[in-house]
């Protein structure tokens, strides 16, 4: 299947948002060429950004069925704050789902990838008012070390010398403050998004969390819901190929309203 939709380019607006909490948050809206109601938002994994090609492609691929909007966690980028690695994240994406609906946006679906994924399980469960989740590349439980690349995040995170090297080199500033209380798990909440679709993606060669992760909280979501293991392929926004962002795409055409 082909990724290519032949259509304008997406025209891109930039937006500060401030969420609940007092965050500054750097967010795009790519538009289409025509006024629309649907939206789907972008929430990309630890260290990513909109500025991403990997964001990008996944963005230019959806303006075709809806505006787009991506952002920039807190402590990412051009945000403001400190990074949480999850938890007071939900505040960001809930700061950036109201102001699409503040601007006219009646149908709005999120899109989240590893740390991004989370969050966008546990808002819809939480806070809801979304029409359609997909969870791509998602951790099931906090704090997992079960892989060499999850157990590095944990030093990098933990540490103030990965916080430095996070800081200067990936422009990520971390918090050096422990959650105070832990928030739900993604396998613990899951079932609370219904009845909303949940459609969880999972890479069968995913380097940071095993595909139990994906079945864990596809087993603990009620209907409707869909999982999708791809063979081949790796984890979170890197490794979603061109057939996968056109099979994402005939998805949540089905599911957004018009």
């Amino acid at each position: 299947m082909s990724d290519t939709i032949d259509h304008p380019q997406p025209t891109p607006r930039r937006y500060r948002l401030t969420t609940a909490d007092g965050v500054d948050i750097d967010a795009v809206l790519l538009r289409g060429t025509e006024p629309r109601t649907t939206a789907v938002v972008l929430a990309n994994g630890f260290t990513g950004t909109y500025r991403s090609p990997h964001t990008r492609a996944v963005a230019e691929s959806l303006v075709s069925i809806a505006d787009v909007m991506t952002f920039d966690f807190r402590g990412h980028h051009g945000s403001g704050g400190y990074s949480t690695v999850g938890n007071a994240e939900i505040h960001d994406l809930e700061a950036v789902v109201a102001h699409l609906r503040g601007l006219g946006y009646t149908s709005i679906a999120t899109v989240g990838f590893s740390m991004g994924a989370a969050v966008v399980v546990r808002h819809a469960a939480v806070h809801g008012g979304v029409c359609a989740v997909v969870s791509i590349s998602c951790p099931s439980r906090w704090y997992y070390r079960g892989t060499r690349r999850m157990r590095l995040i944990h030093l990098g995170v933990g540490r103030a010398v990965g916080r430095f090297f996070l800081r200067s080199f990936r422009k990520v500033r971390v918090t050096d403050r422990r959650w105070e209380v832990r928030p739900a798990e993604p396998r613990e909440i899951a079932g609370e998004i219904a009845p909303t679709p949940l459609l969880v993606i999972h890479g069968e060669a995913d380097t940071y969390f095993p595909v139990s992760h994906a079945t864990a909280i596809h087993d603990a979501a009620r209907e409707p819901k869909e999982l999708w293991l791809v063979p081949g392929m790796g984890h979170a926004e890197r490794a979603v190929s061109p057939e996968l962002r056109a099979r994402l795409r005939s998805w949540l055409r089905e599911r957004i309203p018009a």
